[in-house]
């Protein structure tokens, strides 16, 4: 994974693009990862770990209506905190994380394995829905950063 991360932290530079990041259920994995590549920095410019409700409210300003609505996993939810994050961070590039990695807190509606990565470059919006089969933990979270820097190759 490391090379990848090499590969897409060089063409971020080129391109001179900074890379904000907002993880749920990732837990900060993503911005581990690219943060282990020295000269990340320079690209790499704001990275926050919204785990809970509460701290998606309060720091990415997602309207709690969203979340009693569409629940904290849902395109709605992430939607909101991928433009928020964007307003926050003024990075070309914002990518958000939100999912259930398990074990527990899935419903027959939203199973273990529900992930939501949304991208944003400029105007342009991608929010993909992903539900991984592998139900292991580490598994979806491993899987959630490969799509997630799948998704940033794309969007550079």
């Amino acid at each position: 994974m490391n090379n990848k991360i090499k590969k897409i932290l060089l063409k971020l530079k080129n391109k001179n693009i900074n890379l904000s990041i907002a993880e749920s259920c990732t837990g900060g994995m993503l911005a581990q990862h690219i943060t282990s590549i020295s000269g990340a920095s320079k690209v790499f410019s704001f990275g926050v770990v919204t785990y809970s409700n509460q701290s998606k409210v309060k720091y990415l300003k997602v309207p709690r209506k969203i979340i009693s609505i569409n629940g904290a996993v849902s395109k709605e939810c992430c939607h909101s905190m991928l433009t928020n994050l964007a307003k926050i961070s003024k990075a070309k590039l914002n990518l958000v994380i939100t999912g259930i990695a398990g074990p527990n807190g899935g419903t027959k509606q939203k199973p273990v394995g529900l992930v939501y990565i949304g991208i944003k470059k400029n105007k342009k919006i991608k929010i993909n829905k992903y539900l991984f089969n592998n139900k292991e933990r580490k598994s979806i979270r491993v899987n959630s950063v490969k799509k997630s820097l799948e998704l940033i190759e794309e969007f550079i």
